[in-house]
């Protein structure tokens, strides 16, 4: 096994052990604290932190501590939300949703820009294409990755099923359920169940073990690994702090960032949905907080999955044809949500749904990061700093509106944003296509090409 594939390996399951933890606890947060909304209001807090961390920390924290120990610091982070959850309340919640949501930013631009530096430099070396290996790279990443949803619902599912059947409550309590739920339900649900704290302390100790596993294994096992460009330059002139602070608004000059914007929001705001109010309104509500952890388990395999196929499809397809796959099928479930009235007896469709939505998933979390990888190679940090700012708002507007809007239309706001990123992303597809020179390879490159794709992609 190569270095960089390995390197790649250690980093996808680093995040797979925290992501166990942290994806499995913030599925069950709006369910599990739903009095006077903490449970969202944490969530939003700390979407909320993400966005400030995003405009400032990533750049300084990478180019001052590297891409390995900004990770291993991030994920320090993490481990004390998890903690703060042992005791729920206001006062331990807010502060370390406010902690995990400022290393949040470093530690997924460090990931972007750990794997792209990877891919590129392996790219060089096997004489191949920079942006097919970046894709196969974030591929590898996102199929270990995602897998994390599988194990961290699965964990949340079987401790939790240890919870007593209540009795089933009649249909007509359903009626509030779903596209209809405007959160002044006054008929009890099964929404209305709590686990007890034994098994709540019992999951969180699992969590908890889970984030310390990862930040060893990260620390531990991961290659340094910087960009030597980049070293060069700061060998000779140190940039200026300011500007290290605000490269990443520098790069708006850049018009391709600012017509790409709505992708990352979108990915913000449909994971948002997903954990938020689809977990809330939609499975707890009906079949019960035990049935979150399997319900987003269907979300989470298909994203895996999906994540490795479409890094390999898209060297045949192009990008164009999965991203229109991902539009379409997210436009699917948007409208199935908006139609269909949730019954205990349609226990399929509680699944199914979840699993075409990880179809979806799949294509923004592959394609938009390698897209921001290739399109601004020359400032990867400051780009993937943008990318989580702009996704960080997409989470912070699913969670702060989850307590004033309907279900409804939370699904409306999304089919909007969802119609509008795909016409901005076409837009700059077409400008590409047009201009003869420049970061972004094109779609499906000529062979011929080869060698001036290689160049751009690895800033040489």
């Amino acid at each position: 096994m190569d270095r960089s594939l390995r390197n790649v390996l250690v980093v996808s399951f680093g995040f797979l052990l925290l992501f166990t933890a942290y994806g499995g606890l913030q599925n069950l947060q709006s369910s599990l604290y739903s009095e006077e909304g903490l449970g969202v209001a944490a969530l939003s807090t700390l979407y909320g932190s993400v966005l400030l961390s995003s405009m400032l920390l990533p750049p300084i924290l990478i180019r001052r501590f590297g891409c390995k120990w900004t990770i291993v610091g991030s994920m320090c982070c993490y481990v004390t939300f998890s903690l703060g959850n042992f005791h729920a309340s206001w006062y331990t919640l807010i502060p370390t949703s406010i902690l995990l949501g400022l290393g949040a930013a470093p530690l997924w631009s460090a990931q972007c820009t750990y794997l792209t530096l990877a891919g590129n430099a392996h790219a060089q070396e096997a004489s191949k294409l920079g942006r097919d290996v970046v894709n196969q790279y974030f591929g590898i990443f996102f199929l270990i990755f995602q897998s994390s949803g599988v194990w961290g619902n699965l964990i949340s599912s079987l401790v939790l099923g240890q919870t007593p059947t209540q009795e089933a409550k009649p249909e007509e309590n359903f009626e509030s359920c779903g596209a209809k739920d405007c959160l002044l339900a006054t008929l009890p649900t099964n929404s209305t169940h709590r686990p007890s704290q034994d098994l709540i302390y019992t999951l969180l100790g699992i969590y908890t073990g889970n984030g310390v596993l990862a930040i060893l294994l990260i620390a531990v096992c991961l290659e340094a690994r910087e960009d030597s460009a980049s070293q060069g330059e700061a060998e000779t002139k140190a940039p200026p702090f300011l500007l290290t602070l605000l490269s990443t608004f520098r790069l708006f000059r850049d018009k391709r960032l600012c017509l790409l914007v709505l992708l990352p929001t979108y990915s913000g705001l449909q994971q948002g949905f997903l954990s938020g109010e689809y977990t809330r309104s939609f499975a707890t509500c009906v079949l019960g907080i035990q049935f979150v952890g399997y319900v987003m388990i269907c979300f989470s395999a298909a994203s895996a999955l999906c994540s490795l196929l479409f890094g390999k499809l898209s060297q045949y397809t192009g990008r164009r044809v999965i991203y229109m796959l991902g539009a379409a099928t997210h436009l699917s479930c948007i409208l199935a949500l908006l139609l269909w009235r949730p019954r205990s007896s349609q226990m399929a469709v509680f699944f199914l749904i979840p699993g075409l939505w990880g179809v979806g998933d799949a294509v923004w979390q592959t394609q938009n990061n390698a897209l921001y990888g290739i399109l601004f190679e020359k400032n990867k940090e400051a780009a993937f700093a943008n990318y989580r700012l702009w996704e960080a708002l997409g989470f912070v507007m699913a969670f702060g509106y989850s307590s004033f809007l309907c279900v409804s239309v939370k699904l409306y706001i999304l089919l909007g944003v969802l119609v509008l990123a795909m016409v901005t992303y076409g837009t700059v597809e077409y400008l590409e296509s047009r201009s003869p020179v420049n970061n972004l390879p094109p779609d499906r490159p000529a062979k011929t090409s080869i060698t001036r794709v290689q160049r751009g992609a690895t800033g040489s």
